[in-house]
């Protein structure tokens, strides 16, 4: 790896692992459908213009059925859902759970079978990796609201099924567009629901920054770092930062929120993450499987 590969890696492992620290933190204050609008709206302000000078979005409304498809699953449905299990749950453990995401994925790709089928090997990578998340679940003893694990539970299968809709039903199409549009669509359906929910009184200064945050660096700028980082080492080596999110969530949760990690959670993801790089990992990769990678896993699985 490049020394610019090796920085945009570290970046975005940092990126994509803070946001559920600032979700916690702004959750307390206002409700996850106004945090839904606020994210959305303010990453749109940055990226739809970026999207109108690089895109040809013509071509990306042509598959506009499968756009509001991908919008619903990777952000309006699984964004409020994270949000609202937070208000209940511990930062590290929504984070350490959301690692379940390329085991759904095996699960999934096993269901439907074809060239992503998941051999003997991945079954066994699928079963440690199912016990690895049920010891994290089970490692928050303070855990005591069963609606917020079912919550983040909804979330791992949507940031599972998002890829699935891009790499079959959208592949060839510009992922900025489709990202640019999806959050656009998705500020649009939560307009409503933040004219309802606005909050009586002003937000604080932290749950302010958090909000700032989470739009302009966890939001707008780390699809573009991501973009990036493809670019340089492939879409097969970028997606390893999906191992190391939930690590740096969970450590960020501990030492700034004091948030408790037992190590039954540890033991967990030691497993979580054994299992998914045994239940998602080929023998070889061939190119045309490749470029499909890169269509699908470019927008990632933002949290």
């Amino acid at each position: 790896m490049t020394r610019r590969g090796l920085l945009l890696f570290v970046a975005m492992s940092v990126v994509w692992g803070i946001p559920y620290l600032l979700i916690r933190v702004a959750v307390a204050e206002i409700s996850p459908g106004m945090l839904v609008f606020a994210r959305t709206a303010l990453a749109t302000a940055i990226l739809l213009p970026i999207a109108l000078l690089r895109v040809d979005l013509r071509s990306v409304l042509r598959h506009w059925p499968w756009v509001v498809a991908f919008a619903l699953i990777e952000i309006a449905v699984p964004w409020v859902m994270l949000f609202a299990a937070e208000q209940r749950i511990s930062s590290s453990l929504a984070g350490l759970l959301v690692a379940g995401v390329p085991l759904v994925g095996a699960t999934i790709a096993a269901v439907v079978g074809g060239p992503d089928r998941v051999g003997r090997r991945q079954l066994v990578g699928l079963l440690i990796g199912f016990a690895g998340v049920a010891a994290i679940a089970g490692g928050d003893f303070e855990v005591d609201n069963a609606t917020a694990l079912l919550q983040v539970a909804v979330v791992v299968v949507c940031y599972a099924l998002g890829p699935f809709i891009l790499s079959h039903r959208l592949a060839g199409v510009s992922s900025l567009g489709i990202m640019a549009l999806s959050l656009s669509l998705t500020a649009l359906l939560y307009a409503p629901v933040a004219i309802v929910d606005w909050p009586s009184a002003p937000p604080s200064q932290a749950a302010l920054a958090a909000i700032v945050i989470l739009a302009v660096v966890c939001t707008a700028a780390a699809f573009l770092l991501f973009a990036a980082l493809i670019g340089e080492v492939g879409p097969v080596r970028a997606t390893v930062i999906t191992y190391v999110n939930p690590a740096v969530a969970a450590v960020l949760g501990v030492l700034i929120l004091e948030e408790t990690l037992t190590p039954a959670m540890l033991l967990g993801f030691a497993l979580a993450i054994a299992g998914s790089t045994l239940a998602t990992r080929r023998p070889e990769m061939p190119e045309a499987e490749a470029t499909a990678v890169e269509v699908a896993d470019s927008p990632g699985a933002p949290a």
